[in-house]
Formats: C-alpha cells, structure tokens, sequence
C-alpha cells in the first residue's frame, strides 16, 4: 500500500512537462570492479553520474549478466546475487537508469561504488 501510495504521489508531483518520472528499485555494490576501469576513472567519477547497464545474456558465466559502464568505460557488473530481476526487467524491454550513488574510498572493492538502479514510468 505504502508503494502505491508513493507511486502515485511521484505522478501527482510530476511536474507537467516532465517526459518521465523514476523510480528507484534498487541500490547494489558494484562488482568485479577491482578487474575493471574503476581505479583507471577513480578520479573523474561523480555522485549521480549516469551509469549504463548492458545485458550480457550469452555470459559464461552468468547468464543473467548486467555490465556497468561509466562513459564508455566498463567499471564492473551487477552483483550474481542481485541480478535477476533486473535481467528479467531488461529482457522484456523495460527501460532501466542507473547512476553513482555512492563513492568512497575504501580497501575493499565492494565498499568503493554503490549505485542506483531506476526505472522509468
């Protein structure tokens, strides 16, 4: 109920020349981003920075496979264990945003980029 209601107070807000309006689904680490292009564009990186998610759905490794990209740059995937419902959404056409959410400076991979995922209704 809670959901619905808020749903329908981000339209009722909207404002009228608004094209979309998102909705935050979901919040992950990055991960992998310790073989990737994240130490390389560290410095560069900005919260609330737009992110691209590619499906990789012929993945060895993972058929459920999202790429994170930051200007082209591949920074890393969404998390094995977070993936599936975002694949899912991908795979029948949904339209999914993401951005930096959080960037720190950490020795632990997993602790250094958190980042949104939206959709768009």
């Amino acid at each position: 109920m809670r959901l619905l209601l808020t749903i329908s107070l981000l339209f009722w807000l909207a404002p009228a020349a608004a094209e979309s309006v998102r909705l935050l689904i979901q919040s992950s680490p990055l991960a992998g981003s310790q073989y990737y292009a994240v130490g390389e564009q560290w410095s560069q990186m900005r919260v609330g920075d737009r992110l691209d998610l590619v499906r990789e759905p012929d993945n060895r490794h993972d058929r459920n496979a999202i790429r994170v990209e930051w200007r082209g740059h591949q920074l890393g995937y969404v998390p094995r264990r977070e993936n599936r419902m975002l694949a899912a959404a991908m795979d029948q056409g949904e339209r999914l945003v993401a951005r930096i959410a959080k960037l720190r400076e950490d020795a632990n991979p997993w602790q250094r980029v958190e980042f949104e995922v939206f959709v768009e209704l």
